[in-house]
C-alpha cells in the first residue's frame, strides 16, 4: 500500500507492548473474551452513534464485530510475544482501509471518531475486568490501560488518514455532485433531474427528507449524530436574504419519520433549530419552506428544545395568506374600533383567551393572571360591543381564526408585505 510508510509509526506501542507482562493465563483469559468484547463494542456504537444505527444493524455489524476482535487479538498476540520488533502494520494497515471505506460512505470523520471513543471505553472497561479477574497488579494494570489506550489512538489516527485520503480524491468530487443536488431539491427540480443527480452523486435516495434549519456554527456537532446520507446544500439557497444564507445552514435529513423524529429532535436539543416535516424525498422543497415561514413567524417551543413545525400547523394554516388574515382580523373585531388602543388590547386578549378556553372564566382568568370577576367585567363590555352576534357560530369561527395566528400580520408575511400598522388599532 503506497500510505504504508504513515502508518509504520506503531513502534513505541509495540516495544511497550512487548514489556508488558501480562502472564500467559491473562492472555489466555482475555483472548477467550474477545467475541463478547467485539459484540458489546459494536452494540454500543449502534446505540450511541445514529449515524452508525442503520449501517451496522445487518452483516455489516459482524464483520465490524470481526475487525474489533481481531485488532485486540493482534494487541494480545503483541503483548504475549515478547518481541519489540513485532509489525502493527496489518492492523494499522486494515484501520486505513477502513477510514478510507467509510469515507466513501459518507460517514463523518467526526462520526468515525466518535465510534473509536465508544470502542475504547466499552473495550477497555471489558478488558480491565477481565484482568483484575486474573489477579494482575495494579502497576501492570495501569501499563497495560496506557497501553491499551495508546494503540486505539493509533488504529483511529491511521482512520482517520484513510477518511481524509479517500476524501482528497474521489471524495471531493462527490461532494461537489452531492452539493448540486442538495441545491436542486431545494429549487424544486423536476424528478428526473433530481435521480439523474442522485446517481452520479452515488447517493442511495431514503423514502423521505426533512429539512433543518439552524446555525452555522451548530452545524458540526449535530452532523455526527445524523444519519449519514444527510445533505448539506450551502450555496444559492432559495428564499434566504443575502444575510440569512450567511449565517444560517440547511440539512436535509433521510427517512426522520415516527421513532426517528424523535431521535431527531432529541439530537437538536438545546439547539436553535427549526425542523419541517418529513416529505417524500423529491419534495422536499415542501419542508423547506415551511421551515424558513416558521422561523420568520417566531414560532417556539420549550427553551431548549428546537421548533418541531408540526407543533405549529394551526398558526402557518391561518397565516398563509398575511393579506387575508389582516382583513378579517380587522372586520371581525371593529367593535373595538371605537376604544382606547390599551383598552381594545385588554379585550382582545380576554376574548382571545375566553374562546381558548372555551367560556370557562378562572381558567381565562388564570390564564391572563387576573381575577375571575375581571374576566366577567371584560366579558361584559365586549358583549354590549358585539351584541347577538357573539352567539352565532359563524363569528365564533371568524374569531377564534383571527385570533389564532401572530398578533403583528407583517410578521407572517416575513418582510412586511401586508399593509403596515395593521394591528395597532387591535
Amino acid at each position: 500500500m503506497a500510505d504504508t510508510e504513515r502508518i509504520q509509526h506503531a513502534s513505541r506501542t509495540a516495544r511497550g507492548a512487548a514489556d508488558l507482562d501480562l502472564g500467559s493465563a491473562a492472555i489466555d483469559q482475555l483472548r477467550s473474551r474477545l467475541g463478547d468484547i467485539a459484540e458489546n463494542t459494536v452494540s454500543a456504537i449502534i446505540a450511541e452513534v445514529p449515524g452508525y444505527t442503520n449501517a451496522l444493524a445487518g452483516p455489516m455489524g459482524a464483520k465490524i464485530e470481526g475487525a474489533v476482535q481481531l485488532a485486540l487479538g493482534g494487541f494480545l498476540k503483541l503483548a504475549g510475544s515478547g518481541d519489540p520488533g513485532a509489525p502493527l502494520a496489518p492492523a494499522l494497515e486494515g484501520a486505513y482501509i477502513l477510514g478510507r471505506g467509510e469515507a466513501r460512505s459518507g460517514r463523518t470523520m467526526d462520526a468515525l471518531l466518535a465510534a473509536y471513543r465508544i470502542g475504547a471505553r466499552v473495550s477497555w472497561r471489558e478488558l480491565s475486568g477481565t484482568a483484575v479477574e486474573v489477579g494482575l497488579p495494579a502497576e501492570t494494570l495501569a501499563k497495560f490501560a496506557e497501553l491499551v489506550f495508546a494503540y486505539i489512538d493509533e488504529l483511529s489516527a491511521a482512520s482517520v488518514a484513510g477518511h481524509t485520503d479517500e476524501l482528497a480524491t474521489t471524495g471531493r468530487v462527490r461532494q461537489r455532485y452531492l452539493q448540486a443536488l442538495g441545491v436542486s431539491l431545494l429549487h424544486g427540480d423536476p424528478v428526473d433531474q433530481l435521480t439523474s443527480r442522485a446517481d452520479r452523486a452515488d447517493w442511495d435516495p431514503p423514502r423521505t427528507l426533512t429539512a433543518v434549519v439552524l446555525p452555522n456554527a451548530q452545524v458540526r456537532s449535530v452532523l455526527a449524530m445524523l444519519d449519514p446520507r444527510t445533505l448539506r446544500p450551502e450555496d444559492d439557497l432559495p428564499e434566504l436574504q443575502d444575510e440569512e444564507a450567511a449565517e444560517l445552514a440547511v440539512l436535509l435529513v433521510p427517512d426522520a419519520e415516527g421513532s426517528a423524529r424523535s431521535a431527531l429532535l432529541q439530537s437538536l436539543r438545546r439547539h436553535q433549530a427549526w425542523v419541517g416535516p418529513p416529505q417524500p424525498w423529491t419534495t422536499v422543497r415542501t419542508s423547506y419552506l415551511r421551515v424558513i415561514r416558521a422561523r420568520r413567524l417566531g414560532l417556539s417551543d420549550s427553551p431548549d428544545a428546537p421548533i418541531d413545525t408540526e407543533r405549529h400547523l394551526a398558526a402557518l394554516v391561518v397565516t398563509s395568506d398575511p393579506a387575508a388574515l389582516h382583513d378579517l382580523r380587522r372586520r371581525v373585531l371593529s367593535p373595538f374600533d371605537t376604544l382606547r388602543p390599551a383598552t381594545a388590547e385588554r379585550l382582545t386578549e380576554t376574548l382571545r383567551g375566553w374562546l381558548l378556553h372555551l367560556g370557562h372564566r378562572d381558567a381565562v382568568a388564570a390564564a391572563l393572571h387576573v381575577h375571575p370577576q375581571t374576566v366577567r367585567y371584560r366579558m361584559t363590555q365586549i358583549r354590549d360591543l358585539f351584541g347577538a352576534t357573539l352567539d352565532d357560530p359563524r363569528t365564533i369561527q371568524d374569531l377564534t381564526i383571527a385570533l389564532a395566528g401572530p398578533r403583528h400580520p407583517e410578521a407572517a408575511a416575513g418582510r412586511g408585505s401586508v399593509e403596515s400598522g395593521s394591528s395597532a388599532d387591535h
